[in-house]
């Protein structure tokens, strides 16, 4: 299930977004042509990647904050910049461009210390912008819970886009990521459920007071929980393909 758009326009241009997505994509295209070889890359995620045990004795701290912007892989990193570009510009625009930064940087770290708690013996350095991208998430959550987003399902070989409510679609997500840190072993690498369900949580509580100062329930009933604007139309919705009137037959000798 992958979120295309959102039907949330923004008032504002989304300044940090852009700057936050530039820094990830220029940073991947740094460290992957600069340490080529296994074991330099190697090297570079254990200098800068969060090691859970180097934190629970007291150092690496500043990896919080650096394991945020590398990621494993192009798909690691097109996914986390698909999802930022689609949930961040209306937080940024509710929040403000420096407020929006904190939000995400401390959503980051507060991910980051989860997934420490969660397995604070591992030796597996762990990368990836994705828990402060959760706590965007957990923000709109809060903001919007009914906004529309379009997603793309795929079951092996059926794709379909369909245009369904934000709580529908991060529900699941969260839902996902929950069953995903019972079932998984976080000492043994993989994706780090956890770090992803604490952004979440963490961005939705540092939410808390600005949605509060919206009227917290009662912004809701204001907006039925939808964006406070005209909501942009899918160019989902109907295809655009023009029908042609189908020609009529002349009746043969027989009538047909």
């Amino acid at each position: 299930m992958f979120p295309l758009r959102d039907h949330n326009p923004s008032g504002r241009t989304p300044y940090v977004v852009y700057v936050l997505m530039a820094v990830n994509i220029l940073a991947y295209a740094y460290y992957s042509a600069t340490y080529a070889s296994p074991r330099a890359l190697a090297y570079f995620y254990d200098s800068y990647a969060i090691v859970p045990a180097e934190i629970s004795h007291g150092y690496g701290l500043g990896t919080l904050f650096t394991s945020m912007f590398i990621h494993g892989g192009l798909m690691h990193l097109g996914g986390n910049m698909l999802f930022l570009w689609i949930f961040g510009d209306n937080l940024e625009d509710e929040m403000g461009h420096l407020r929006f930064l904190l939000f995400y940087l401390v959503s980051g770290v507060g991910a980051g210390l989860i997934h420490v708690i969660s397995a604070p013996g591992s030796m597996v350095p762990t990368v990836g912008a994705s828990g402060a991208i959760a706590g965007v998430m957990g923000g709109y959550l809060l903001m919007f819970p009914r906004a529309r987003v379009d997603i793309l399902l795929v079951l092996v070989i059926y794709f379909r886009i369909f245009t369904i409510p934000a709580f529908v679609m991060l529900g699941v997500w969260l839902v996902m990521q929950f069953f995903g840190g019972l079932r998984a072993d976080p000492n043994l690498g993989g994706v780090a459920y956890w770090a992803h369900a604490g952004g979440f949580v963490t961005g939705l509580l540092l939410c808390l007071p600005l949605w509060l100062r919206r009227g917290g329930p009662v912004y809701w009933s204001q907006t039925s929980g939808q964006p406070p604007h005209p909501e942009r139309p899918s160019s989902y919705a109907a295809s655009r393909i023009p029908k042609l009137p189908r020609a009529r037959r002349k009746p043969g000798p027989w009538g047909k």
